[in-house]
């Protein structure tokens, strides 16, 4: 199914950065669960929204139900591998319903080795299993696909797999086909988002953003031949690297230009 995360709303519901104009009145999730309802998409992803951690029993099973309502499946997404966080995260996909948790190796403050992300993993699939829950940590550049490929044939579980983005590998000279391909078998979760190097001010170096769907360097159809998400029930996520533009207003009005794009980009793919 295809679906739209909050990173799909990311200026709409962020601060904008240091000096520019923010917005006045900030999406909520409900209002972001709405715009995927409208969208006519079926899955909502809450990806690395710390507010989420705040929301009370009652405000959790409001979302549940406006979701339910829409005919709109949740996924929950975070980073960090450690045993009360991931528990954290547990219990709020069953208030949600969630069946997929997102998340990286990483954090800020936590950089497990390969040894104690599997003693740290080891310790919690056991009670994503119970709860039918998924955990997918993704493809991105701060630990190596080879790595990552190697740390979940080594748990080898069930509910372990990969969320797969391409475009975060680049950044550490991964060709993105080489990520599919080596993740391909693992995959429960997919990241679309198109990207391109543009030349720098100057003509001094490239820089690496979004662009809208078909229109940069993704090969969507070789990574959607390889996976196959639609035999195998995974959900494909839309997300931006959407750059600031000019306002708020103008970036807001690309940002809702790209949802639009891309879900008709993914639609017209569908067999």
């Amino acid at each position: 199914m295809i679906g739209l995360s909050t990173y799909a709303f990311f200026w709409q519901h962020h601060a904008a950065p240091l000096g520019m104009p923010e917005a006045e009145a900030p999406l909520t999730l409900s209002q972001m669960l709405d715009r995927t309802h409208a969208l006519g998409v079926e899955v909502f992803q809450i990806c690395d929204y710390l507010p989420l951690l705040g929301y009370s029993a009652a405000e959790l099973s409001l979302l549940k139900e406006q979701a339910d309502d829409q005919g709109v499946t949740l996924e929950l997404g975070t980073r960090g591998i450690g045993a009360e966080h991931l528990a954290t995260y547990l219990s709020l996909a069953d208030a949600l319903g969630a069946s997929v948790v997102r998340s990286m190796l990483n954090t800020a403050d936590h950089k497990p080795t390969l040894t104690e992300a599997q003693s740290l993993l080891d310790a919690t699939l056991s009670r994503y299993a119970d709860a039918g829950v998924s955990l997918a940590l993704e493809t991105y550049e701060q630990v190596s696909t080879t790595d990552l490929v190697s740390l979940v044939e080594t748990i080898g579980h069930d509910s372990l797999g990969i969320c797969l983005d391409p475009a975060n590998s680049v950044a550490a000279l991964e060709n993105p086909t080489d990520v599919i391909d080596r993740t391909a078998p693992y995959v429960k979760n997919i990241h679309v988002k198109d990207f391109q190097f543009t030349r720098r001010g100057g003509w001094v170096g490239f820089t690496l953003e979004g662009a809208p769907l078909g229109t940069g360097l993704l090969d969507y159809d070789h990574m959607i031949a390889t996976v196959k998400p639609d035999e195998r029930g995974i959900n494909q996520i839309i997300e931006h690297w959407l750059p600031w533009g000019d306002s708020f207003e103008a970036t807001v009005q690309l940002e809702n230009q790209w949802n639009t794009h891309n879900i008709d980009y993914l639609r017209s793919k569908e067999s």
